[in-house]
């Protein structure tokens, strides 16, 4: 796997011919040698001579985001088609968040991530593409699609694979939503336990909560970094957030093959679109949504390949600045199609454009701010006005002190207003498996800190989502009175007093590692405070006396992966 950050990228060219080597032989590999290779693939001469354009396809049977992608993926083929070009399609992994829980799997699904952009720079590499396509449709996964893009720097777009939609369940004696996305499959296990409903409703709703292909109906991490692909301007504006089989994904689908010829013939690669000020404007998308707090792991990432630094610091400056118009699930009721529906990515930028910056350039060959001329909010109830938001800042907040000096995140819009001043005793757990345990044997007093420690991106390794225990927190009853704090993250999916990415972590000796139970929590998010109530004298002598805790892994990506990852705080790139 190829060392991130080293600014290579973009002082090499895909296909340079190296004057160390003679002309003749590089006529001869060129003329003689390569062609044979895709002759024998079925490829003609003409198709070699065109503008060579790589499909990067995230199909896989194994995941309902990925599922339908080879169809996006042929209409992605006839677009380059028709546009003169010849398209080569390949593929890489797609792991599911969903598939991973309560389970070693979930210690994969972030290294995926490097995976993903790793194996599209060997295939863009290695075959000198002219341009990319990249198909994704989930969590670490479209991130890993933008780094790729943004390291190798040649034309690239995005094709998201869209949601699909919600389960709808009507029945006002069990919840006061119509709308469910995956990650409430616990209520209705719940209900059917408590008599609410009965076995035959349950198993409904397990073999139907999942509509069909598509990711999340919910603004998680899937549908967050959908959102991110139209905000960096690596998208066309509103392909991103479309239902996954829809008529319209399909032909945004064709379409994108055609704009790569565009973005070709203009040599408008991803170092062009995504600057330091479309970063910003994503962060600020990120905020006004209420997306997941995975966006603070994969936009410093995706920055990184392109030679910039996000500080979490700038996260925290521009949510001050930033209104929250947005309250889909899991921070309001509705479903993300309402978003599609009130007009689109397009219609949420247009409604904080005095907070952007339209001048930045797009894939689809316009700036910002031409494309914003034609968005219209359609409904003001789903995409509210700057001067009647949801809430007056961002739905995410950096929060910093002793107990993580260099920052810990919460989703401040899926917060309870009860909670926001928080102080209560420490009940710590060394990983997630001990935590799950004693909270659903009913050990977990309410009003405690529930602390996950050791399951950072070094620790973990992986830095695993503990979402099994957020819902937890919601289905036994705690989440008005309990917090629940960790050096590993969230799924986008979490509701309640949820701080992840505590900072520096355990594994590394950070605060952390040693808070014992009982301990005195405070948590002060309108004053972005995060502190552990000891003197600094005792902590110190704490900290002096810690350990750190043998590798859990010798081997594979794993090991690899704990040597080599950065903490939270720095997107766990890759040193």
């Amino acid at each position: 796997m190829s060392d991130q950050g080293n600014g290579s990228s973009k002082e090499e060219k895909i296909s340079p011919k190296d004057p160390r080597v003679p002309e003749m032989i590089h006529e001869l590999l060129e003329d003689v040698v390569i062609p044979p290779l895709l002759y024998g693939c079925g490829y003609t001469e003409a198709e070699l001579n065109a503008p060579r354009v790589g499909i990067a396809n995230t199909w896989t049977e194994l995941n309902p985001g990925h599922v339908h992608l080879n169809r996006i993926a042929e209409r992605v083929r006839e677009g380059i088609r028709s546009a003169g070009m010849t398209p080569f399609g390949f593929n890489t992994i797609a792991p599911c968040d969903g598939m991973s829980e309560g389970h070693e799997g979930m210690h994969y699904i972030l290294p995926a991530r490097e995976v993903i952009s790793d194996s599209v720079e060997i295939m863009a590499k290695v075959n000198r593409l002219d341009g990319l396509v990249l198909i994704g449709s989930c969590d670490k996964i479209v991130p890993g699609l933008l780094m790729a893009a943004a390291r190798v720097d040649i034309p690239s777009i995005i094709i998201t694979g869209g949601y699909h939609l919600p389960f709808c369940y009507p029945d006002q004696d069990f919840a006061e939503e119509e709308e469910f996305a995956h990650y409430e499959i616990g209520k209705f296990f719940f209900a059917k336990n408590a008599g609410k409903i009965s076995e035959e409703e349950f198993r409904k709703a397990v073999k139907g909560i999942v509509t069909g292909p598509g990711a999340c109906p919910m603004i998680g991490t899937a549908i967050t970094m959908q959102c991110m692909t139209e905000a960096l301007g690596m998208a066309l504006p509103h392909s991103s957030i479309l239902l996954a089989e829809s008529d319209e994904k399909f032909d945004f689908a064709e379409e994108a093959g055609k704009a790569i010829g565009i973005l070709i013939d203009g040599e408008i690669t991803p170092s062009k679109i995504m600057t330091e000020q479309t970063l910003r404007n994503a962060i600020t998308v990120l905020h006004t949504m209420g997306g997941s707090t995975n966006g603070f792991l994969h936009l410093p990432a995706i920055a990184n390949e392109l030679d910039i630094r996000i500080p979490i610091d700038l996260f925290d400056e521009l949510s001050e600045k930033t209104p929250q118009t947005c309250a889909v699930k899991p921070n309001g009721l509705r479903a993300i199609n309402s978003i599609y529906e009130a007009g689109g990515i397009p219609a949420v930028m247009k409604n904080i454009s005095s907070l952007l910056d339209l001048d930045v350039m797009t894939v689809s060959g316009r700036q910002l701010g031409e494309v914003l001329e034609e968005a219209e909010v359609k409904d003001d109830t789903i995409i509210r006005p700057m001067e009647d938001p949801f809430a007056p800042d961002g739905g995410l907040t950096v929060l910093r002190g002793n107990l993580a000096p260099d920052g810990a995140i919460v989703k401040k819009s899926a917060v309870p207003a009860p909670m926001f001043n928080y102080r209560g005793p420490a009940r710590v757990f060394e990983c997630e498996e001990d935590a799950i345990y004693n909270m659903f044997n009913n050990l977990v007093t309410p009003g405690e800190c529930v602390i996950i420690r050791y399951e950072g991106p070094k620790g973990g390794p992986g830095m695993r989502e503990m979402a099994i225990p957020a819902h937890l927190l919601q289905l036994l009853g705690l989440g008005e009175t309990t917090a629940l704090l960790t050096d590993g993250r969230y799924s986008g999916s979490n509701y309640g007093m949820c701080i992840g990415h505590a900072s520096p972590e355990a594994a590394n000796g950070g605060p952390l590692a040693v808070v014992r139970d009982g301990d005195m929590i405070e948590i002060d998010i309108p004053n972005r405070v995060i502190r552990l109530d000891v003197p600094d004298a005792e902590l110190q002598q704490r900290l002096a006396a810690w350990n750190p805790p043998s590798p859990k892994h010798n081997k594979g990506i794993l090991s690899w992966y704990s040597r080599n990852v950065t903490s939270g705080d720095k997107g766990a790139i890759l040193k």
